[in-house]
């Protein structure tokens, strides 16, 4: 016989704490709150100090980077810096 989950009791459910319902919400609509939402930055995307491009690498190279972890790019691009210090 397989054994299925049993569903949660209804008692069991997360509710919401006093004070926090959709009732109790800041109106964003008010001057103090138009004013902060209005002076806050924006900022969407990616950083603009980078640039896209298409390198070629050695495919064993390519590999060693892409093992190390997820940021591989971004340890070629300190491997590249570290070299350009080398150079002056």
């Amino acid at each position: 016989m397989i054994e299925r989950e049993k569903p949660m009791a209804e008692n069991s459910k997360t509710q919401p704490s006093p004070g926090q319902g959709p009732d109790d919400a800041p109106d964003l609509s008010q001057a103090l709150w138009r004013e902060k939402l209005d002076a806050a930055p924006v900022r969407v995307g990616r950083p603009k100090t980078k640039v896209s491009t298409t390198i070629r690498l050695d495919q064993d190279v390519l590999e060693r980077f892409r093992k190390t972890s997820p940021g591989w790019q971004s340890r070629i691009n300190a491997a590249l810096r570290d070299w350009l210090a080398e150079k002056g």
